[in-house]
């Protein structure tokens, strides 16, 4: 064989090793969505765990774990050892505040997590990147987020210590910002929280003056593990199976009756053409009060049809209508714990006008609030 074939055929074998691993690597994350809470690990370097792959995932995973509970880690990004049990993160290393805003709505919707964990900022200080402006960056990434996800908790961390004496003052000004914006949230009834991470690690910690050690990493693994501790529900109970919040629709076929109205989810006029509006009416057990809610989270009808955000519309007063199945997002709903039902797509509820009870009120999607007119029991 001349040195050029043997030079093709080893570049050809490279990759198609490179091809399988990275096949092994995506069947692996995939395996590790176990069903339980969910919570994603937002940030740059530090939570993709530069220098010590996993970061500080390993060791909160290990106390989870340790302690029974059911969580799985979500996100697009995929590292760490055998030892961190769920390797999916949303890490990305050298972003900025407004990159990650930039994204996340995105990985929010597909993800849906029930808990977030923020660690953002240290890139805006090395960068020099409008360090002034950096906290409002923060406070409207916080914004977008609980926009998004408004029944996740998120917690907010202040960044960890800086080497270089420049830096390290930009990054004490830009966290004594945090605390203010975080009660700000708070104040506008979102579930956001502060972590106190800064003072958990030194500069001692750190393995190249920004990222830390294995030691540092495992610090700031108990940091957010007392944090979500002090928070009920946020990463489940030890022990106990996670409860339906955060996953698909459960199987099975019945009818939803409204928790205000008294009055069952029917599609208008027993119609099973495409288009028909979804309404509430006098429970009667008929078909097209009968709903399959399966494991890809359809609301299915007559077998066909599904319960459909007309258009793919995200926005308030958007009408719930049958079509034929399609898989697509704005046919994919969610049974959550407070009794509401939540159009993936739009990450909105399931909602009777104006507080209406009366047969033949149309329903639409809308902002979840927690009212009685987007509450339903199935039935």
């Amino acid at each position: 064989m001349s040195a050029g074939k043997r030079l093709l055929t080893m570049v050809l074998g490279a990759v198609t090793v490179l091809a399988l691993l990275v096949g092994v690597r995506v069947t692996a994350a995939q395996a590790e969505s176990n069903g339980g809470v969910r919570v994603m690990p937002l940030g740059d370097s530090i939570t993709e765990g530069t220098q010590v792959p996993g970061g500080y995932r390993i060791g909160l995973w290990q106390r989870l774990a340790a302690a029974r509970y059911t969580v799985d880690f979500v996100g697009t990004q995929f590292n760490g050892p055998g030892s961190l049990g769920d390797h999916d993160h949303q890490g990305h290393p050298g972003w900025r505040i407004d990159q990650i805003d930039a994204n996340v709505t995105g990985w929010l919707r597909t993800h849906n997590p029930r808990t977030v964990l923020l660690h953002i900022g240290t890139n805006d200080i090395l960068q020099n990147y409008n360090v002034s402006t950096a906290p409002q960056r923060l406070s409207t990434l916080i914004d977008r987020i609980t926009a998004t996800v408004p029944n996740a908790d998120v917690f907010v961390a202040t960044i960890i210590p800086l080497s270089s004496a420049g830096q390290a003052a930009a990054a004490r000004t830009f966290n004594a910002a945090i605390p203010d914006i975080v009660w700000s949230k708070v104040s506008a009834g979102k579930r956001v929280h502060l972590v106190d991470m800064y003072s958990k690690l030194t500069t001692g910690d750190l393995i190249d003056g920004i990222h830390p050690t294995a030691g540092g990493y495992d610090k700031m693994a108990a940091a957010w593990y007392a944090a979500l501790q002090s928070v009920p529900g946020t990463i489940g109970t030890p022990g106990v199976p996670p409860s339906p919040t955060p996953t698909p629709s459960p199987s099975g076929t019945s009818s939803i009756r409204g928790v205000a109205s008294n009055r069952c989810v029917d599609v208008t006029g027993v119609s099973q053409a495409n288009g028909a509006q979804a309404q509430i009416w006098d429970c009667n057990g008929q078909a097209n009060q009968r709903w399959t809610a399966t494991s890809a989270g359809e609301l299915r009808v007559y077998g066909s049809k599904c319960l459909d955000v007309n258009g793919g519309s995200t926005a308030d007063g958007a009408s719930v209508i049958i079509w034929d199945c399609n898989g697509q997002n704005n046919q994919k709903w969610r049974f959550n714990t407070d009794g509401s039902i939540t159009a993936i797509g739009a990450n909105k509820c399931l909602d009777a006008p104006n507080y209406s009870t009366a047969n033949g009120v149309k329903l639409q999607i809308w902002s979840c609030n927690g009212q009685a007119n987007q509450r339903w029991n199935r039935t």
